[in-house]
């Protein structure tokens, strides 16, 4: 069997590889694409069993298609457990394939679930929708800053179409008034793409029945419920809430030593788009929902309005993962409740 250590760049990579059955060990640079994937093609054609170990990064996808094309074995590695793990203080790029290839012979890789590529490519979708609604956004900002500095204070009403037509016949200076025209002729081109982003989204919720389920929480429309299914994978990779609420950036920093326990603000150390997701769909639910209404003033008066939009957000993360991981709808959780099946829970329901 090979065994492919590899400290992956854009532009190449270092590897280094070991023979177990003869121990010969050799060491290369490639360069992408074209002499990494006739090297990789050659190792795919000699019929042996091969094995590549990668830190997890970006721009990697040819080289994840190429070896899924040719059947190697890809392991992708947490690199920041595999940083951890370097004991030497000098770092490079030879070391670190080195180090790569010694943690899978040694079984001590770090390794990491990798989505599928449907989900990638579904991911892409969010990714895409959430990025132009991010650039409506700041096209609304600057016209709404160019009909304030003009005295024209509309907020929404400026949207709708009498507000429209003020902002348009508004006396500009020659530069101004282009730019007033081209952020008009922008967002009127993209409000569609975004309409047409969100029913491929909706189409994408409905086709999933896990994220139907999802969205009978109040305050979880097709978006959230997807994001969270595409992001999180697999329920049954984390045994607690707990563990959600940290793989998402949840929960807060921490440092503390004997006696002493200091907390800062949430990690984030987790996927951006899906807290931020989780953090609007908590507005949502708190004002739909007396309860969460409630606890979120609570908090808020304790706490502050943001610490208690985030507090608000983690409870909704790990309510959609025990709905998810038990299978229930929203009026089964609020009958039944997280805990149903544990010892000395009177519903025990197994």
């Amino acid at each position: 069997m090979l065994i492919i250590g590899c400290d992956y760049h854009p532009s190449f990579q270092q590897i280094a590889l070991v023979n177990t059955e003869t121990g010969e060990l050799q060491e290369r640079r490639l360069m992408h694409r074209e002499e990494a994937e006739q090297y990789y093609r050659a190792l795919g054609t000699a019929g042996a069993e091969v094995r590549v170990g990668i830190e997890a990064s970006g721009h990697a996808g040819w080289f994840e298609r190429l070896l899924a094309e040719l059947n190697i074995e890809l392991w992708m590695g947490d690199a920041a457990k595999i940083a951890a793990k370097r004991v030497r203080k000098q770092k490079t790029d030879r070391r670190d394939a080195q180090h790569i290839l010694t943690l899978m012979v040694k079984d001590d890789f770090p390794k990491i679930w990798v989505p599928s590529w449907e989900n990638r490519d579904v991911r892409q979708l969010l990714w895409h929708r959430h990025r132009m609604v991010q650039t409506r956004t700041r096209i609304m900002n600057q016209l709404q800053a160019a009909a304030l500095n003009e005295g024209l204070r509309y907020k929404k009403k400026l949207w709708r179409e009498s507000g429209r037509q003020q902002l348009e016949s508004l006396p500009l200076a020659p530069w101004a008034s282009r730019r007033r025209r081209d952020l008009l002729e922008v967002l009127d081109r993209i409000n569609p793409t975004i309409a047409e982003l969100t029913r491929a989204i909706e189409q994408q919720a409905e086709k999933c029945p896990d994220a139907q389920r999802l969205m009978t929480h109040p305050g979880v429309g097709a978006l959230t419920a997807i994001a969270f299914v595409l992001i999180i994978g697999k329920a049954d990779r984390f045994s607690c809430g707990k563990q959600i609420a940290s793989y998402l950036g949840l929960v807060p920093e921490e440092d503390s030593s004997g006696e002493r326990r200091r907390l800062g603000h949430i990690s984030k150390q987790g996927n951006s788009l899906l807290r931020f997701l989780l953090v609007e769909a908590a507005q949502v639910t708190v004002r739909s929902d007396n309860r969460w209404r409630n606890r979120f003033f609570h908090l808020a008066q304790r706490r502050g309005r943001k610490i208690a939009k985030v507090a608000m957000a983690r409870r909704l993360a790990i309510r959609l993962y025990w709905m998810w991981r038990r299978g229930w709808s929203y009026a089964q959780l609020e009958s039944f409740g997280s805990h149903v099946g544990q010892p000395g829970n009177r519903h025990g329901v197994q």
